[in-house]
């Protein structure tokens, strides 16, 4: 009876150490996240001529459709809270409006280009989960259009509720599994980009697919879940099963979210409404470099 009680305190004490390490282990990690969400950054400001024309101003406003400012801040731009789940936090998409909760009436060309092209503030701050690891990528006359289309939406009322990361956010970014702090991935030292492909083909489909990477990989070929409770993503590649598919198939499902095998794909994890908005010369065009991948 002894040995046995002896052997329970021994299995009780080392249960009670794991825990303790994994609290330690915990705030360790917390401390880390925060200290890095709230680090200021300061980069040299930039500037644009931002033209209005129609020509302009239709090319932003399928910009923000399919690259996704539109399923992150609504299709009026004026925000909505995009997460909330207890462990993962919530996540708030801002009102990119002037309204009231949204841009303040002096924000500049230069506010708008610190975001896309930096991941930051106007103050230098860190932008939670917006994708300026994408859309820094962006050509000048991309830049322009999207940033004139934003500049003109009408100005919405909706005062939102800032972030509260969970903890399950705060050990995904800390082991590099969640993208909480796009201002991190970004070579910040890289020139804009003058211009981009816009004829049908491989290279046109390479500049577009930087709007994939982000849930499939730098190299498409896909892996873990973006987020607990979502799929594993797929492989874009010519080795993945999209690789067997023909260009018909390919635009159908990005079209409707249906698969070839009839599967319906859900909007919340792949977000076919978003790349049913892409032109049949653009979708034909991320086809043909999807293929080119080995």
């Amino acid at each position: 009876m002894n040995k046995l009680r002896t052997l329970g305190k021994w299995i009780g004490g080392i249960f009670l150490t794991l825990i303790l390490l994994v609290v330690v282990a915990y705030f360790t990690i917390s401390h880390n996240i925060n200290q890095r969400i709230q680090k200021p950054y300061s980069f040299t400001t930039e500037n644009l001529a931002i033209p209005t024309d129609k020509a302009t101003l239709q090319r932003g406003e399928h910009l923000a459709t399919i690259k996704g400012c539109t399923d992150c801040h609504g299709k009026n731009l004026a925000g909505k809270i995009f997460m909330n789940d207890g462990p993962i936090g919530r996540i708030v998409a801002a009102n990119l409006t002037r309204g009231k909760g949204g841009r303040p009436a002096d924000y500049s060309t230069s506010d708008w280009l610190m975001a896309l092209r930096h991941g930051v503030d106007r103050k230098g701050r860190p932008l939670l989960f917006m994708p300026s690891h994408e859309s820094t990528v962006l050509a000048e006359p991309d830049l322009q259009a999207l940033i004139a289309y934003c500049q003109q939406v009408p100005a919405v009322d909706n005062e939102l509720p800032g972030h509260d990361i969970g903890p399950v956010a705060k050990v995904m970014t800390y082991l590099g599994k969640m993208p909480l702090l796009p201002v991190e991935m970004i070579d910040h030292q890289k020139p804009m980009v003058a211009r981009a492909d816009t004829t049908l083909g491989i290279g046109q489909g390479k500049y577009l697919s930087i709007t994939c990477t982000g849930c499939h990989r730098p190299d498409l070929k896909g892996g873990d879940p973006v987020a607990p409770g979502f799929p594993p993503t797929p492989n874009l590649t010519s080795t993945g099963a999209t690789g067997r598919w023909t260009l018909d198939q390919f635009v159908h499902t990005l079209r409707t979210g249906k698969t070839p095998n009839g599967h319906q794909i859900n909007n919340d994890h792949m977000p076919w409404k978003m790349t049913a908005a892409y032109s049949d010369i653009e979708l034909a065009s991320l086809y043909q470099y999807f293929r080119s991948l080995k």
